[in-house]
């Protein structure tokens, strides 16, 4: 989901207007529409105020959550669940998963170099 779309769903989902959210932040309406159309980006200044009067953290508005981001960039919905299970286990077992994966990574690119 694109900025533009999450500051659209944060605003309706607040029942704010375009109009109300401009006047909170103190900018012309006409810019919320432009954000919300992707035409515009906000000022960091702005951006930190969108946040605020939305109760979400300026991060999320731009980039999303970590799950989006996760699945934008790992393309295997296996391994990705199977990520979001290790998350979920307590942390001396998710040190082991990690150690693990260093061992392996490691040990498969010493054999691409060696190939």
């Amino acid at each position: 989901m694109a900025f533009k779309d999450r500051l659209k769903q944060e605003r309706t989902g607040k029942g704010l207007s375009q109009s109300k959210l401009a006047d909170i932040v103190g900018v012309h309406v006409t810019n919320i529409s432009r954000y919300e159309r992707g035409e515009n980006k906000p000022t960091t200044e702005v951006l930190s105020k969108l946040a605020n009067a939305l109760s979400v953290s300026a991060d999320f508005l731009m980039s999303g959550t970590i799950e989006e981001n996760a699945t934008k960039s790992i393309s295997d919905k296996e391994l990705l669940e199977q990520f979001k299970k290790v998350e979920q286990l307590p942390n001396q077992k998710k040190l082991l998963v990690k150690e693990f994966l260093d061992a392996f990574i490691m040990k498969a690119e010493l054999q691409s170099k060696f190939v």
